[in-house]
């Protein structure tokens, strides 16, 4: 199994922080939020490859960080080439990237490089090998419904199945929305390519699982505790107030 942190966006939206260095470098708690990631990482047993795909502008600032780690499990760094937001691939072009580009033919972890949850994630693994060879995708319930809103809103039945998924709705019905966690059994990888074939979209992943659960059974696994997606001033700061 390969994991893919994505942290080639340029996120615009946390400037003047993010100007010279990439959101996944930020600290909150005295540690860098893909250190969170990677700690988090390095307890699946079945995972052999941590691939972080980012761009041409902070390419040099994860050379420096992946000179400081110190961990069993492999660690490639992949530069889309990409230099400013503009040129930017989207997350669903950065997968299909990297998923060329390094040949990759294994079962594919996909997490968000602004991603912060408490807990591990053998759960998560656990319960996609239980679901295997169907598509699973992380889930949270958020405490505020009005919040949902910023997300992917997912509807699961008593198997744990999504059977709905609306991305970003202006009036959610629920609080359980998607985070940026997917397990991909290599069976469906070429379905990546596909939907940007048919879509013509690399952006929203939640568009992408939107798509994907008509084609392949998928299955939410709700987490417990905090998480926080790190996506702008005021969620970075919720994370560096409260999350444990």
């Amino acid at each position: 199994m390969k994991a893919l942190i994505l942290a080639a966006g340029y996120a615009t939206r946390l400037y003047p922080l993010t100007k010279e260095y990439p959101k996944s470098l930020l600290k909150v708690k005295n540690k860098l939020i893909i250190d969170h990631i990677v700690d988090k990482l390095k307890f699946i047993k079945e995972l052999d490859e941590i691939i972080v795909v980012t761009n041409s502008k902070f390419i040099t600032r994860f050379r420096e960080w992946e000179s400081g780690i110190s961990i069993k499990k492999q660690i490639t760094l992949v530069d889309d080439f990409t230099k400013n937001n503009a040129q930017r691939l989207g997350a669903i072009g950065d997968i299909w990237f990297v998923l060329k580009k390094n040949q990759i033919k294994e079962d594919l972890l996909v997490i968000g490089g602004d991603n912060l949850f408490s807990g591990g994630l053998n759960k998560f693994i656990n319960f996609a090998g239980r679901n295997k060879p169907n598509v699973s995708i992380g889930l949270y319930n958020l405490k505020n419904l009005k919040d949902a809103a910023r997300y992917g809103v997912v509807k699961i039945d008593n198997t744990n199945k999504v059977i709905e998924f609306r991305e970003k709705p202006q009036n959610p019905a629920s609080r359980l929305v998607a985070m940026c966690l997917y397990y991909i059994p290599r069976r469906y990888l070429k379905l990546v390519k596909d939907y940007i074939r048919i879509r013509k979209s690399t952006d929203a992943t939640g568009n992408y699982i939107d798509w994907l659960k008509n084609r392949v059974d998928t299955y939410g696994f709700v987490f417990k505790g905090s998480w926080y997606d790190v996506g702008d001033h005021k969620y970075l700061s919720a994370a560096k107030r409260n999350f444990a």
